[in-house]
């Protein structure tokens, strides 16, 4: 890439007329704009070499042949007409060959995009985001591989062949990568004192509309003369944060209109100009300018499997023996297991091996990668760890049945066989979040639970989702779920919050329906309220699975899950013992309500047994126990959230006898009378 931007630079030959002191142009501020109309004439030039000479000199050979066919026979014709067919081929055949991509082979492929976009000379204004805090791979004087940071990457590779380069963020203010260009700024920002009345040159401003006045008089002058300009804005979402159109300060409205400006401005097009501007979440950002036609937005995503192999290979070259003195897993190993980390985060990795001489295990690097990619949700994500199986739950034997099968699919490498996404809805206490715990134990990979990622600032909302479901996209394959899922996911209809529910439900919906996601990023959304979730989320496509879970309807059914209940709360008494109100069916007792009652159980065995020495539960304890219990249920509240789960369940097989026969048309009207009873 640093040859492509010297097709420009003919402009150098008119440098010799404004180069006469440095000082003058700064005094000539004010006639800027005419000043900037020479290099129209003579920008255009370089543009016309760059795209006339090729079609020019390819079409005019295919012309001279066809003529000399027209006065021979009619038989020689179809000979003559066949060079004439196959040399239009020969001329497509190198069009795809751009200059651009033999330049940038080597770039990662946001920045091969970003060159292509640039090189259309229609575009100076771009918007890089996701993993921009991490090392970019380049290759070094001698065409090794090489691992820099982003700043260097522009410095050194990107814009290597502008004349000026500057950054500026609100911490830092303006910073040049030169001292000569350092030296002409001042020089210019010398001249800006003597006619607008200020004393920048002892004290150079850091807010965002003094900087970009600044800066904007700046660039207007050297682009006259030809100079050829990269500026980069890191942290960009303070320099133009998202908000509401009604709640932006003087401030921002400034600084928008200001890049605004730059992304169409004539003189700014026809020069060689661009902004960058770098954050990590997009929707931090000023919407008006991210949905620019004139604003390019370009992800960095988070290293490849290949990407992450190349770099362990790179880091730890020349050190093998070291790593594999200190190491139980291979590096294909580690690679493997490292989705969703960044370059940097695997150096910590392999750093902590080879200079700590620390003994990397799968246990450890397992640990590491959650604690990791945790702290990068900051909290937002939390992975879910255990050792129940699904051989742990009670009863709901159709919906083991698929979730076994959804597990041996995963486990053969079968993605394009398992559905978008699951509703696991049902009554409250029938076991919706442990049965989704235990498929964890099963599936062979990494599953992670959604924490609250709202926040009362507006637009914060917004960037933690955006940040999630980045990660979500580079752990793949990953199971995710979401507890209380009618609470935590928004409605496209919903008000009052300044539309934030209506775009998480977007970003949300987006990303579930994205068909390269399938096996990939699994979405469990779990709640006792299907009703109130949005059908668009709940369609196929999306959430395509929904299994509904009821309390037990058989005796067979009771004993299995107050046998569970009892090993769980190692409760040590015989079936025959048990009192007979809990397993005849007269009074409903869920999970929860049998885990409740053991409990209770050994807290009176307990007490008992500070008196006489006995702790253990008695059939007399527990059958006392029950006779004193009364389960804090809402009878039609529970109703109402068992027909809704009757209409959301997609499988005949999952639905209790009573209601497989049932008409749908009876179950809706009881819900409606329910609804007119109060329940909400």
């Amino acid at each position: 890439m640093p040859e492509t931007p010297d097709t420009p630079q003919t402009p150098d030959a008119a440098t010799p007329a404004p180069e006469t002191a440095p000082a003058p142009p700064e005094a000539a501020t004010p006639e800027a704009p005419e000043v900037a109309a020479a290099p129209a004439v003579e920008t255009p030039p370089p543009a016309a070499e760059a795209a006339a000479p090729a079609p020019a000199a390819e079409a005019k050979p295919a012309e001279p042949t066809p003529a000399p066919p027209a006065p021979e026979p009619v038989k020689a014709e179809p000979v003559k007409a066949e060079p004439v067919k196959a040399e239009p081929v020969k001329t497509e055949t190198p069009k795809p060959e751009s200059p651009v991509d033999k330049y940038t082979a080597h770039f990662p492929e946001w920045a091969r995009e970003f060159a292509r976009k640039y090189f259309t000379k229609t575009l100076t204004q771009f918007i890089l985001h996701g993993n921009v805090r991490d090392l970019v791979r380049t290759l070094d004087a001698n065409d090794e591989p090489s691992y820099v940071s982003l700043r260097d990457f522009f410095v050194n590779d990107l814009f290597a062949a502008r004349d000026i380069v500057l950054f500026y963020d609100r911490s830092a203010g303006i910073h040049f990568v030169d001292k000569e260009s350092q030296r002409d700024f001042n020089r210019a920002l010398s001249g800006y004192d003597t006619i607008f009345g200020t004393e920048y040159a002892k004290r150079l401003p850091k807010d965002p509309v003094r900087v970009l006045s600044v800066l904007d008089n700046y660039f207007r002058l050297r682009l006259a003369e030809g100079k050829r300009i990269a500026c980069i804005i890191d942290y960009a979402e303070t320099v133009i944060p998202m908000s509401e159109a009604s709640s932006y300060s003087a401030e921002d409205r400034s600084a928008l209109v200001f890049l605004q400006k730059w992304s169409h401005d004539p003189l700014f097009l026809r020069s060689d100009f661009t902004t960058v501007m770098v954050a990590e979440n997009l929707s931090d950002l000023s919407q008006p300018l991210v949905q620019s036609p004139w604003t390019v937005e370009l992800p960095i995503a988070m290293p490849s499997l290949q990407q992450r192999k190349g770099f362990v290979q790179w880091y730890i070259k020349g050190r093998e023996d070291a790593f594999n003195a200190h190491a139980a897993v291979t590096l294909d190993t580690l690679a493997q297991n490292t989705s969703g980390l960044s370059f940097i985060q695997l150096r910590t990795i392999l750093a902590d091996t080879l200079e700590n001489r620390v003994v990397l295990t799968y246990e450890q690097l397992s640990a590491m990668k959650k604690e990791m990619i945790e702290e990068s949700a900051f909290g937002m994500l939390e992975f879910i760890e255990t050792d129940f199986t699904l051989d742990m739950v009670a009863g709901h034997g159709h919906a083991k049945a698929h979730l076994r099968q959804a597990a041996q699919a995963l486990r053969n490498n079968r993605p394009d066989v398992m559905p978008m996404g699951y509703l696991i809805s049902g009554p409250v206490g029938t076991g919706k979040t442990f049965i989704i715990t235990c498929f964890a134990g099963e599936i062979g990979i990494p599953m992670v639970k959604l924490k609250n990622f709202r926040s009362q600032w507006q637009g914060v909302t917004e960037g933690n989702l955006e940040k999630i479901l980045t990660l979500l996209e580079a752990m793949t394959p990953v199971a995710v779920m979401i507890d209380e899922a009618d609470a935590m996911l928004g409605n496209r209809g919903a008000q009052g919050d300044s539309g934030v529910s209506n775009r998480v439900f977007g970003q949300i919906a987006t990303f579930m329906s994205n068909s390269k996601h399938r096996g990939k990023v699994i979405w469990f959304l779990v709640t006792a309220r299907p009703d109130l979730m949005p059908i668009d989320l709940k369609r196929q496509g999306r959430a395509e699975e929904h299994l509904a879970l009821f309390y037990p309807g058989a005796r067979e059914e009771r004993e299995e899950l107050l046998q569970v209940m009892m090993r769980r709360t190692n409760v040590d008494l015989p079936m025959d013992q048990v009192p007979e109100a809990l397993l005849n069916g007269e009074r409903t007792f869920s999970g929860a309500d049998m885990e409740a009652l053991m409990t209770r159980a050994k807290f009176r065995a307990a007490a008992k047994g500070q008196a006489n020495g006995h702790t253990k539960v008695t059939a007399e304890i527990l059958e006392q126990v029950v006779e004193d219990f009364i389960p804090p249920t809402y009878p039609m509240e529970v109703e109402y959230q068992t027909l809704s789960a009757v209409l959301e369940c997609t499988s005949r097989d999952l639905l209790p006898e009573e209601y497989r026969d049932m008409n749908r048309e009876k179950v809706i009207r009881r819900l409606e009378e329910l609804k007119r009873l109060g329940v909400r």
